[in-house]
């Protein structure tokens, strides 16, 4: 069965920083585009960034940039959001998601193949 499960989230202060991970069970990761993507209440769901099935990383949020990283473990099957810095606009369910292709489909989230249930991150004082 295809599976992507995220996990990390939770509650952290302004300015605290969490580890997302997306790992990936029946497929393997090398040959698909994994990208992250958050909803936040009320809001419409955001592409932020995709690590490319070729191991390169695109940022697509440029207000993020500097603040967020994604990687890849081969190894174990898993992708990783790293956020810095973090501000209560951040709050949102992150997901991850999987396109059999080089890139992420982020203008059309609905072509990625795969997606998780989601992760909540709050950031609150």
């Amino acid at each position: 069965q295809l599976q992507l499960v995220e996990s990390g989230g939770g509650f952290v202060q302004p300015g605290g920083s969490l580890r997302l991970s997306c790992s990936a069970s029946g497929f393997v990761l090398d040959y698909y585009a994994i990208g992250w993507f958050r909803q936040a209440p009320g809001k419409e769901r955001e592409g932020l960034l995709c690590f490319t099935s070729s191991g390169g990383s695109i940022n697509y949020a440029d207000s993020e940039e500097g603040r967020f990283t994604i990687s890849r473990d081969l190894a174990k099957n898993t992708v990783y959001l790293e956020m810095n810095s973090l501000k209560p606009e951040d709050t949102a369910v992150y997901y991850c998601a999987a396109h059999q292709a080089l890139f992420c489909s982020i203008t059309t989230p609905e072509d990625m193949d795969y997606w998780g249930k989601g992760t909540l991150v709050t950031v609150s004082s």
